[in-house]
């Protein structure tokens, strides 16, 4: 009989490999869907029918009930050929995460049940920052109603259920819940229209006046999160920094394998091959130094989140602290290695790499595009105060 430590293994591998065929599917068509932009629906189909929408959903809920190290191997994987398919992929999960940190036990219960029998993908239209979605009105017998528009919400085109917040005037604090995405109070603008993570579907969702139920508000306004709760804002950063590095990851496979195969030596080099190039060898060495750098600290960094989601005792404010300064430190370097590689890669490549039908141009649109999600100097500066200070990051919806 195998030891439950070997069926973990076991389990991983088959969820690893499940991934792996995944992103080879994806990876097929990936060049052709970046240029064209859009919803990306019959992938979204794929990655339903991999199996791998339930990966963090509790066993008891009917879920794998995998740890967040597996699910960003995952991420990981999947953002190697296609980081816009793996933030969709990633923030489906995120929404699940919500949901376990700020639902009730009846709300976990009833919504994961039924992500799980149904296979729904869940959709964000939770931007903290984007206050236009109000709570109209609010009392604790008839739930809430919100009005307005919220911006960035990925994959919200092709979602089943969204997580949303609105902003109570009342109480000047979000209000955070969930509902169908198919109402008709509801519109699900597909406007996304930047140069990178073209198929994140994260444009615009209009909310006219949609009567949220009670059982289906997670975080009333002006409750106080614990520490736990407040570990959401942890997970999400580690999304960016395991897709960063997924994207560093790839962009590093195609540009050593163009060297190898196509690139021809400088013509005042005196060598006979590319990769015989010492200027060439040292800049790859610099590179893979920081794509290996940025993988071994994203990997401590969720190892510090999944023990802290995953310890009997309460989280505590110090132990909170520790984990925001090892997802800041893992932010920092991914975000950097992403830049990097995606940009040096066409230096140590040559012009013909440039070629549209290559498509290598996707890793740095990709990655400037991601990586502007929040500022990097305010994540240089909680270190800064924690290395001078010992002050931890405050927590909010990016620290």
């Amino acid at each position: 009989m195998p030891s439950s430590s070997e069926i973990n293994e076991i389990k991983a591998s088959d969820i690893l490999a499940s991934a792996q065929k995944l992103a080879e599917q994806l990876d097929l068509t990936a060049i052709e869907r970046d240029q064209a932009g859009g919803h990306a629906a019959a992938e979204r189909q794929m990655i339903r029918e991999s199996g791998l929408l339930d990966l963090i959903i509790p066993e008891a809920f009917g879920g794998r009930g995998v740890s967040w190290n597996l699910l960003y191997a995952v991420i990981r994987i999947l953002a190697e050929v296609d980081s816009a398919l793996a933030h969709v992929f990633a923030f489906h999960h995120l929404q699940i995460a919500t949901i376990l940190l700020y639902g009730n036990t009846e709300q976990q219960h009833r919504l994961l049940t039924q992500t799980v029998k149904h296979q729904w993908f869940w959709g964000n239209s939770l931007n903290p920052s984007d206050r236009r979605t109000e709570v109209a009105r609010l009392s604790k017998e008839e739930g809430a109603v919100i009005h307005g528009v919220k911006s960035y919400s990925s994959g919200s085109v092709g979602s089943d259920w969204l997580t949303f917040s609105a902003w109570d005037q009342n109480h000047q604090a979000l209000l955070y819940g969930v509902t169908s995405s198919h109402r008709d109070e509801i519109h699900i603008q597909p406007d996304w229209d930047s140069f990178g993570q073209k198929q994140t579907d994260s444009g615009n969702v209009l909310f006219n006046h949609v009567p949220i139920p009670s059982e289906n508000i997670l975080i009333w306004p002006g409750t106080a999160l614990s520490p736990r709760q407040t570990l959401r804002t942890q997970l999400a950063q580690l999304v960016l920094v395991n897709l960063y590095v997924g994207i560093s990851q790839g962009a590093f496979k195609k540009g050593t394998a163009y060297t190898r195969e196509f690139s021809r030596p400088y013509l005042f080099s005196n060598l006979e091959k590319a990769v015989d190039d010492p200027f060439i060898l040292n800049r790859y060495g610099q590179l893979l130094a920081q794509v290996r750098a940025a993988e071994v600290m994203a990997i401590e960094a969720v190892k510090k989140v999944d023990l802290a989601l995953t310890q009997e005792s309460p989280v505590t404010p110090d132990e909170r602290g520790e984990v925001a300064i090892a997802v800041s430190q893992a932010k920092v370097i991914a975000h950097q290695a992403a830049i990097a590689v995606t940009n040096q890669l066409f230096e140590l490549t040559g012009a013909g790499s440039t070629r549209t039908q290559l498509g290598l141009d996707r890793f740095w649109r990709n990655a400037r595009v991601h990586t502007l999600h929040d500022p990097i100097d305010y994540k240089l500066r909680d270190l800064g105060r924690f290395a001078l200070l010992g002050v931890y990051p405050s927590p909010n919806s990016y620290s």
